[in-house]
């Protein structure tokens, strides 16, 4: 009973969690009000949304109390997939390049 007592949290860092989440929500809708364009825009909201996603996944998912296996096991598979698809998105950028290159007719 002692142990299930210990693993209560704080109503208080919920709301807290709850307020940051509604700041980066606005932050992310900030983005589009003032018509940012181009990479700014989308490094910005890509970064509202990581750091929302990590919120939610430690205090909410109570990963942040997790031992740190648990956390690899679950953390790890994505952002090894996040890798590979950068890896192949520069893959194709070569290879559209590539028979750019080659392919287009020349002078």
């Amino acid at each position: 009973m002692e142990q299930a007592r210990g693993q209560q949290h704080p109503i208080g860092l919920y709301l807290k969690v709850w307020g940051l989440l509604f700041v980066l929500s606005t932050l992310s809708y900030l983005v589009d009000y003032f018509h940012l364009a181009g990479v700014l825009r989308w490094g910005l909201i890509l970064a509202f949304m990581f750091m929302k996603a990590a919120l939610i996944v430690a205090v909410f998912m109570h990963m942040r109390w997790e031992r740190l296996a648990l956390i690899y096991t679950v953390l790890l598979p994505p952002l090894c997939l996040a890798v590979l698809v950068g890896l192949m998105a520069m893959e194709a950028d070569y290879t559209f390049l590539s028979r750019a290159s080659y392919f287009s007719p020349g002078p």
